[in-house]
């Protein structure tokens, strides 16, 4: 247990942000809004959609055929679901996300093009703390979100797939509840919780894809730690590889051969990548 439970919290969406273009430096973009949104506070959480990180790192990709894209993205298909616009398919992709179109995304990018996530979401969310924490003078977390539906339940939500400086996990177990019964199984996803929080602030087509939670300083850590990958869950405990009738037939072996096999099947020429 990381320490005594926040009671109340702040979330808010700085505005003003404009395009995020390839080469830019989203230390200083996003540090003159929060810089100008008021000063940052010891143990704030500064929140980033992996869209502008992702535009800012140059993962936007020329592909005529979004499909292509994924297929490329993809490490292991999980499941498949025919629909009247095309295919959906739920693929591990190289982040080892489990994600619908393995998280490529063609919204809010110029026609022609998708947006591929960033390649190491952690490493991304280590540099801007580092460049915020040595501009502000105060310790701060950072996390990178994105949006992802949940197996069980309906709707989006957005998740942490990249943090620095958080608790991503909060282990209760060994520590006791009110009533005194000694608590076995849970362990809080607390970047995915922040992460859920400030889409409520900054929507979906608002421009706004940066957020400020304040009141988690007990989760602040001095240290990045060792980011959101850790709240991947590995084979070895996952209790549904197979799921249901729309999982890949052939099972978990199955999936990652078939999502190999399409990869290798991808040529560069066929989808008109240039990255």
């Amino acid at each position: 247990m990381s320490g005594e439970h926040p009671t109340r919290l702040e979330v808010w969406a700085p505005g003003g942000i404009g395009e995020i273009a390839p080469g830019d430096r989203l230390d200083r973009v996003l540090g003159d809004v929060l810089a100008a949104d008021g000063p940052l506070r010891d143990g704030d959480v500064v929140v980033v959609t992996s869209k502008i990180v992702s535009k800012a790192e140059g993962r936007v990709v020329h592909a005529r055929d979004r499909e292509k894209a994924i297929t490329d993205e993809t490490v292991r298909v999980v499941a498949t679901r025919e629909h009247p616009g095309g295919l959906l398919r739920i693929v591990e992709n190289r982040l080892g996300l489990v994600m619908a179109a393995a998280g490529v995304d063609a919204s809010n990018t110029p026609e022609g093009t998708v947006l591929l996530l960033p390649v190491d979401p952690d490493a991304s969310a280590r540099r801007l703390r580092a460049a915020w924490q040595r501009r502000f003078g105060v310790r701060l977390a950072v996390v990178i979100t994105d949006t992802a539906g949940r197996a069980w339940r309906e709707g989006l939500t957005d998740l942490a797939i990249g943090a620095a400086g958080l608790v991503v996990l909060d282990d209760l177990r060994g520590s006791r509840d009110a009533h005194g019964h000694q608590l076995s199984a849970t362990v809080t996803a607390v970047a995915d919780e922040v992460a859920a929080a400030s889409e409520l602030v900054r929507g979906k087509a608002e421009g706004r894809p940066l957020a400020v939670v304040r009141g988690l300083g007990v989760h602040v850590t001095e240290q990045d730690g060792p980011g959101a990958r850790v709240a991947v869950r590995g084979a070895e405990g996952d209790l549904f590889r197979l799921g249901t009738d729309e999982a890949w037939r052939g099972g978990y072996a199955a999936g990652y051969a078939a999502g190999l096999a399409a990869r290798q099947d991808v040529r560069p020429e066929a989808d008109g990548s240039d990255g």
